[in-house]
């Protein structure tokens, strides 16, 4: 392959490329080149390290140095414009040789040399001149290391020096093929080669940066109504159907029935009796222990039990909506009214006074209206995100307790309002009442807490004896040394099967979340009691007798800290157990759901597992057990490395407890992504990532979380993702999500185009 720097080839590498989009990407490198130049024509390190936005200066000063070809220590634009050419449309081996030299840390524009040091005749850059630059023309150990190193940095990873220097030679021993203690320009292609994609996907920052944007696509709006979005969507197209049925058949017949007295009359009486229906049922979609009962049964199939805060949003916009088109009405009609000759009232007492004699009780439907209409607005703002995610969750908490009011002032407001509370009304106060004396018959206890990096707080709280859930439940928890009136829901992390012991994760994010975890961290309740020691002893013997689900603690503190809790509620995830082939995706501390039900699938699994004494054949065999489960992936996507040291134990045990299964195929997959860190297309990632590659094969373990499991970098693929999934063919696939918005309706997308259900837990 021809190699050489001339300005045939740099055309020819230009000329993939149309000409149209040539001329524009000139355009955009002149425009960008002269608004970070500035005035002097020529971009210096210090320009060039802020533009290229890397974390480690290492990898900046190295581009520079072999973007300056003439050593005059500042970067020209016809020299940015070559050397990015064959960067961004050059032929693998252009980018193969740009790679050698940033590694080929001795080269003479690296160390500071001489000006009389050569770089190479012809135009272009001079790594593109000669094959091996002007450096030694190897790479030994001491270079690979310091590169190596600060590719850890800029992945935000990491190690210990031990660690470092088995990567360090774990890619070196494999590259150097000859073992002459250096690695020469041949046996680094060589080496790269082994690795799929890497040739074709190289790449660096400095490219992306400086080329020309594309037109950002217009977004897509999701096909309505095909097929794959019916398959997810059909028991909430079906309620909002009935809903809005329903409005308009109240609506009409309310309307119909006073069409005597006015247009504005007739839109009133509509919109109240639809408010009737609204205000009173409202409260029905937030009844958590009659929606955890009704998800046991077959209505789970059919009502959209999992879109129950949705749906109470949803309702909560038209009460304000109509109250203000009712409120609206009845003002025309009071303006109607008072501009008649015969009317012995003026506007403003038909809309605030008693002496009209509106309504059934003592004439106070007008005042009771304003009332209302002043109450229901307070809560729509204070319930606003805006209001409850910015710190000042009290707030909404305080002013949704309005409820009760709005109730008693809409049953003084309206002749017929009591009929259609009636029923509800009474479900609503016996489940408060229920829940109310079951969370304060008997206080519970903290027994251990244990702090975790990135500020989660995991609590160890005495089981209840009549506490009874399942994988994937949430429940209230009220602390009164933390917030004496504030109960705050939290998914149980622990295993349904663990007796002793009820787990919480709680990663702190709001005031009281905060506050948990400070006043832990400043207090030291293992000092607290003479019998300490005693009680420390005991808690471990529980832990360890605990089926599948000890940790290993760090930052203990034992202690014995009264709280109330009020649960357990179910969760869209109950429906795992029924899935044939289930993908479990969280993102963050969302992995809590998925911590319980991992311990629980295992366990169900195990109990399926038989060993002949004689011969030590295991098979797996049915057991009455509810679950069809045939395989499950698990997907954890975290941010920065010490965000998986919250459960790289428990996920150490399940790999270890299916460590036998291989003959059979995993029943559990676990698929580990860090976004942090870059990946194999990047030329600041390419060497650690093959370094860890290599290291994972040899030690059967990943050297970021010590699974056996190899943390991928970036973001996962997942069009490929899915379409492994569904190439395996298991049954039907079900993905179970916790996590940000945002990603959720990339997945959700994804799960529609595969023809997968989506469920989604609020996060």
């Amino acid at each position: 392959m021809n190699t050489s720097g001339d300005p045939a080839q740099t055309e020819g590498c230009r000329g993939t490329m149309s000409a149209e989009e040539d001329a524009r990407w000139l355009r955009w490198v002149t425009q960008q080149f002269k608004t970070i130049a500035g005035e002097d024509g020529e971009i210096s390190l210090q320009e060039f390290k802020a533009a290229l936005h890397v974390k480690e200066s290492f990898f900046a000063e190295r581009f520079f140095a072999l973007f300056d070809s003439d050593r005059s220590g500042t970067i020209t634009l016809q020299e940015l414009q070559e050397a990015l050419t064959l960067l961004i449309h050059g032929s693998p081996m252009d980018k193969l040789k740009f790679l050698f030299q940033v590694y080929d840390i001795d080269v003479c524009a690296w160390q500071g040399a001489s000006a009389g040091t050569e770089w190479g005749a012809g135009a272009g850059p001079h790594w593109a001149s000669s094959p091996l630059g002007t450096g030694s023309g190897s790479i030994d150990p001491d270079e690979l290391r310091t590169v190596l190193q600060s590719c850890l940095r800029e992945s935000a990873i990491s190690l210990p020096d031990e660690k470092l220097d088995q990567l360090t030679l774990a890619l070196f021993e494999s590259a150097d093929a000859d073992g002459n203690g250096a690695i020469t320009f041949e046996e680094l292609r060589d080496e790269l080669q082994r690795f799929p994609g890497v040739m074709e996907n190289l790449t660096i920052s400095a490219a992306h940066w400086l080329t020309a944007p594309a037109p950002r696509p217009r977004p897509r709006r999701p096909r309505q109504l095909t097929r794959a979005y019916w398959h997810n969507h059909r028991s909430q197209l079906f309620c909002l159907a009935a809903y809005a049925g329903l409005h308009v058949l109240l609506f009409a017949l309310a309307a119909s029935a006073h069409r005597d007295l006015g247009a504005s009359v007739m839109v009133a009486k509509g919109c109240g009796q639809c408010l009737n229906f609204d205000c009173s049922f409202i409260a029905m979609l937030m009844l958590r222990r009659c929606l955890t009962w009704l998800r046991a049964t077959w209505l789970a199939q059919v009502l959209p039990l999992d879109q129950n805060i949705q749906f109470h949003q949803l309702m909560g916009y038209v009460v304000v909506g109509l109250s203000l088109v009712h409120t609206v009405a009845h003002t025309v009609n009071f303006v109607l009214q008072a501009q008649a000759e015969a009317s012995p009232f003026q506007f403003w007492e038909l809309l605030l006074t008693t002496r009209p004699g509106i309504g059934w009780v003592h004439g106070s439907a007008s005042p009771t209206g304003v009332a209302l209409l002043l109450l229901l607005l307070l809560m729509f703002i204070c319930s606003s995100s805006c209001v409850r995610r910015s710190g000042h969750f009290e707030v909404f908490y305080w002013t949704h307790l309005s409820y009760l009011l709005v109730w008693l002032l809409l049953i003084f407001h309206g002749p017929n309002f009591w009929k259609w509370l009636l029923v509800p009304g009474i479900l609503f106060f016996l489940e408060k009442a229920i829940g109310l004396a079951v969370s304060r018959m008997a206080a519970v206890c903290i027994m251990e807490v244990n702090l975790l990096p990135s500020k989660v707080t995991h609590l160890l709280i005495k089981r209840p004896p009549f506490f009874h859930y399942r994988p994937g439940d949430y429940l209230y928890l009220n602390i009164p040394t933390i917030a004496r009136y504030e109960w705050h829901p939290f998914t149980i992390s622990s295993a349904p099967e663990q007796k002793d012991t009820i787990w919480l994760h709680i990663r702190s994010q709001g005031q009281w979340t905060n506050r948990l975890y400070e006043s832990f961290k400043a207090t030291d309740p293992l000092g607290r009691g003479s019998k300490r020691l005693s009680r420390s002893v005991t808690m471990r013997k529980s832990q360890r007798s605990s089926k599948g689900s000890e940790i290993l603690l760090e930052k203990h503190k034992f202690c014995n800290i009264k709280c109330y809790i009020d649960g357990p509620y179910g969760t869209p995830t109950r429906r795992i157990f029924a899935s044939e082939h289930a993908v479990l995706i969280g993102a963050g501390i969302g992995i809590t759901p998925f911590a319980s039900i991992l311990q629980s699938i295992m366990y169900r699994h195990q109990k399926r597992k038989h060993t002949c004494p004689s011969c030590q054949h295991s098979w797996i065999e049915g057991v009455q057990d509810n679950m069809k489960l045939h395989k499950v992936d698990f997907i954890w996507i975290n941010r920065d490395q010490r965000s998986f040291e919250w459960f790289v134990s428990l996920l150490t045990k399940l790999e270890m407890d299916q460590a036998e299964e291989a003959q059979y195929g995993h029943f559990l997959e676990l698929h580990m992504y860090m976004t942090s860190a870059l990946g194999k297309n990047d030329m600041k990632a390419i060497g650690l990532q093959m370094a860890l590659d290599l290291l994972a094969n040899k030690e059967k373990k990943d050297s970021i979380t010590g699974l056996q499991t190899r943390t991928q970098p970036g973001r996962p693929d997942w069009s490929k993702v899915f379409q492994k999934v569904a190439a395996e063919k298991k049954g039907k696939v079900q993905v179970f999500f916790c996590g940000s918005p945002a990603l959720a309706k990339v997945l959700k997308g994804h799960c529609e185009k595969f023809g997968f259900r989506f469920f989604q837990e609020n996060f």
